[in-house]
């Protein structure tokens, strides 16, 4: 069976969310949401949730997932907002632990956040099957551009995640902590070893000017024709083009709240004593 997949793209974060569903009126899983975050006033908006929210609805939908396939350092995660609304297990990879361990020490995070996964619903480990309701799902650890980074392959359809852009745009960069270009690499290969018309599903598209905001290839496409992986592109040498491209990159602009909030599995600090959450910006840390 194949799965219906609806697109959702927020413009302010060039991020795509995913609605994953077996039949109308039957099961689903939300894909890399995206909570809205005004970095001048600190204020956060469902706007872009609630588009997933009335599709779930207006198609009768259960949700069974909310999945992530990183902790997304580009925008913050509507996933415990969205549980709220519809239901549904939050999951992500389970090597999430290793990217907690590292910013709760950048963050200096409470004693009581435990860099353990205990945050989401359910860890995924690589190659485990889940269903959406007759939907049968795999996950894929495709790490490089972070340790914890998932594919979820759904019949002829992979949600890639941050591994692979548009053939246009290339890879996802390798700078951030844990992040490694071999390894990025490998996982690039494997995603494009499976047969050459599997459709990919990016999580963002960054378009260069002559065209629109794109989401959808193939592996066919992405082998032959991507700027950074395709057929012919040696380890070595992606490794020293995304090295040098990377040494280029500023910092996402919302990666200091992101982070926090999305190894939380979306879920704000707990309040201070005065009632009010507070994310941190540490000083000269990244």
């Amino acid at each position: 069976m194949k799965p219906q997949i609806e697109a959702f793209f927020d413009d302010a974060t060039w991020t795509v969310s995913y609605v994953v569903f077996d039949e109308p009126g039957g099961h689903c899983a939300l894909v890399d949401s995206v909570l809205d975050y005004d970095a001048k006033s600190g204020r956060t908006r469902t706007h872009s949730a609630d588009r997933l929210v009335a599709f779930v609805q207006r198609k009768g939908l259960t949700v069974q997932w909310i999945l992530e396939t990183h902790a997304h350092a580009d925008h913050l995660s509507a996933a415990h907002y969205l549980r709220s609304k519809l239901g549904g297990k939050i999951a992500i990879g389970a090597a999430i632990t290793q990217v907690q361990e590292v910013f709760k020490a950048i963050f200096h995070l409470e004693p009581e956040f435990h860099p353990d996964g205990r945050q989401f619903d359910h860890l995924l480990h690589d190659e485990e099957v889940f269903s959406i309701g007759h939907l049968e799902a795999k996950a894929l650890a495709v790490p490089g551009h972070t340790p914890a980074c998932m594919a979820y392959q759904i019949a002829d359809a992979v949600l890639v995640g941050d591994t692979l852009f548009m053939p246009d745009v290339g890879t996802a960069r390798c700078d951030f902590p844990g992040g490694n270009a071999h390894t990025l690499y490998q996982s690039v290969r494997k995603l494009l070893s499976l047969p050459a018309q599997t459709r990919l599903f990016m999580c963002h598209d960054y378009p260069p000017a002559e065209r629109a905001p794109a989401w959808q290839t193939t592996v066919a496409d992405q082998r032959a024709h991507n700027i950074h992986v395709h057929d012919g592109m040696t380890e070595a040498a992606f490794v020293e083009l995304r090295t040098r491209r990377d040494a280029t990159l500023d910092m996402p602009v919302l990666i200091l709240p992101s982070v926090q909030v999305n190894i939380r599995a979306g879920a704000m600090p707990p309040a201070e004593d005065n009632g009010m959450t507070y994310l941190k910006i540490p000083v000269n840390a990244l």
